[in-house]
């Protein structure tokens, strides 16, 4: 049996590929590091990090990713690009998104966040 978190990764997944990205990697170990979901849509490439979320939840998804988390999202997205990217003319940029997940009656809904993890 899956656990929710990998449901929802499998949802956020097909959000992407329904919009039009390819997927790349799931669950991509990079040392120490893992991304959830690597996807790419022409020069651009996007990072994204899977949140599942109670409807009865207080905190929102975005909230919940702490800054540590942050920290290390920007440190895996940067030894993604200079690890496997790099070399590659094609690729323009790198994103990191966040995608919400909840399950319901209904069944899965995806909420989702560009550009929601940046820099400073």
């Amino acid at each position: 049996m899956k656990s929710v978190g990998d449901r929802a990764e499998e949802e956020a997944a097909r959000y992407l590929e329904a919009g039009g990205f390819v997927l790349l990697w799931k669950k991509l170990r990079l040392g120490p590091l893992e991304l959830d979901l690597v996807a790419r849509k022409g020069a651009l490439v996007v990072v994204v990090e899977v949140r599942t979320r109670s409807p009865r939840g207080f905190e929102g998804p975005l909230a919940s990713i702490r800054p540590e988390k942050q920290a290390r999202l920007l440190r895996a997205a940067g030894r993604l690009f200079r690890e496997r990217l790099e070399a590659d003319p094609t690729v323009e940029r790198i994103r990191i998104d966040v995608a919400a997940v909840s399950f319901g009656p209904a069944g899965a809904t995806v909420e989702y966040f560009e550009g929601a993890i940046t820099g400073s």
